[in-house]
């Protein structure tokens, strides 16, 4: 496969699993997020009193970061189907676990190491994976890039499945950094393309997809929850921090994704938008959807899922692949909460007051990290 080329095997998703603040499990995630329901509260895991943000959305229990990136690894494994490690209590209908790969995306840390070796050899253990073969540390696209590269390796033959995880969970030193460059929503909530948007707000999550060459989940049996039909990433390097205004990198990586599954503008049912509530990032966000849509963008629905289970940073991709393939398998497409009024620089069709009862073909979603860096992940429903 060569240049935006469709894929000569089809990449599909087969077991999806999620931890987030509303809850353990995909069914959760999509039910809070269909109906808007924010998880945002006081963050109480450490002193937020000298802050002028003091809330995120967190897991309603506390748990070591690797260990909630396995406890994801083991739902999307057990609904994919894949078979246990030998001694372990799970299902044994898959052949070939071990040569299954794990892209992780994580944040760059002091502890990203022993994160990934505590990853690793859970995966290993348990079911049978490879270990960690790649780590991914790229911001706000990290996740976003694993998927790629994993739908990459699946489609050109080089892997039967791949693994991708990722995990982020809030801590003092990132939500320290985020509150004193003034990028958190000073009145608590987070807005996406809204009239009054302040910033965003953190959020925890681990994730895990199981993706897989569609021949052999047709040989196995195995369900398929999506299609990866295509995927683009571009790099802007307009700003350190700042997006590029009218949007061309984030349209870019769009027209890519677009390219190489092969589908027109017009056959996109549904955005699931980076939207952090930046005043900035929306509108030049904004400006890349009406620059790749056109006309189109006027009745194209659009949401960010983040207004309601927070910025997950390098884990924000995956969770956000898995709210869209649970909006395209349910029919129901996700609320923008924290919507107060129309700006009129962002001319979208958000999904306000409700789910949307829509049943698209084709859904996106978006990222795009500081720096410049922007993904696009466009999912086929199955």
């Amino acid at each position: 496969m060569t240049g935006n080329a469709p894929p000569a095997v089809r990449p599909v998703v087969t077991g999806v699993g999620v931890l987030s603040a509303v809850g353990s499990g995909l069914d959760a995630l999509a039910e809070a997020t269909a109906h808007g329901k924010a998880a945002f509260a006081t963050v109480t895991r450490f002193d937020v009193s000298a802050r002028r943000t003091t809330r995120a959305a967190l897991l309603p229990e506390p748990v070591a970061l690797a260990d909630a990136v396995l406890a994801a690894v083991e739902q999307a494994c057990r609904q994919a189907g894949l078979p246990a490690a030998d001694g372990a209590d799970g299902p044994a209908s898959a052949p070939g676990a071990g040569a299954t790969p794990v892209l992780l995306a994580l944040h760059s840390d002091l502890r990203t190491r022993e994160v990934t070796e505590a990853v690793a050899a859970g995966a290993a253990g348990a079911w049978g994976l490879a270990g960690v073969t790649r780590v991914y540390t790229g911001a706000c696209v990290a996740a976003g890039t694993a998927v790629a590269d994993a739908a990459a390796m699946v489609a050109t033959g080089r892997h039967p499945r791949v693994l991708v995880a990722a995990g982020h969970l809030v801590e003092p030193g990132v939500f320290a950094a985020f509150d004193a460059g003034r990028a958190l929503a000073r009145d608590g909530e987070l807005r996406p393309f809204s009239a009054g948007r302040s910033g965003t707000l953190l959020g925890d999550a681990a994730a895990a997809v199981v993706v897989e060459a569609e021949p052999a989940a047709e040989r196995r049996g195995a369900p398929v929850l999506a299609r990866l039909a295509g995927w683009g990433r571009t790099g802007d390097a307009h700003h350190v921090c700042r997006p590029e205004p009218d949007g061309e990198g984030a349209a870019r990586a769009v027209e890519a994704a677009l390219a190489r599954a092969g589908v027109a503008p017009a056959e996109i049912g549904y955005v699931n938008a980076n939207g952090t509530g930046s005043p900035l990032a929306d509108r030049a966000e904004a400006s890349a959807l009406r620059r790749v849509f056109g006309p189109h963008a006027e009745r194209l629905p659009v949401s960010s899922s983040k207004s309601v289970h927070g910025h997950a940073l390098e884990a924000s991709a995956l969770l956000e692949l898995a709210v869209t393939i649970a909006a395209l398998r349910d029919g129901r497409l996700p609320v923008n909460a924290g919507w107060l009024g129309p700006d009129p620089d962002v001319a979208v069709d958000l999904v306000l007051d409700g789910p949307r009862a829509a049943r698209p073909r084709y859904a996106l979603t978006l990222n795009s990290a500081f720096g410049g860096a922007n993904t696009a992940l466009l999912v086929a429903a199955r």
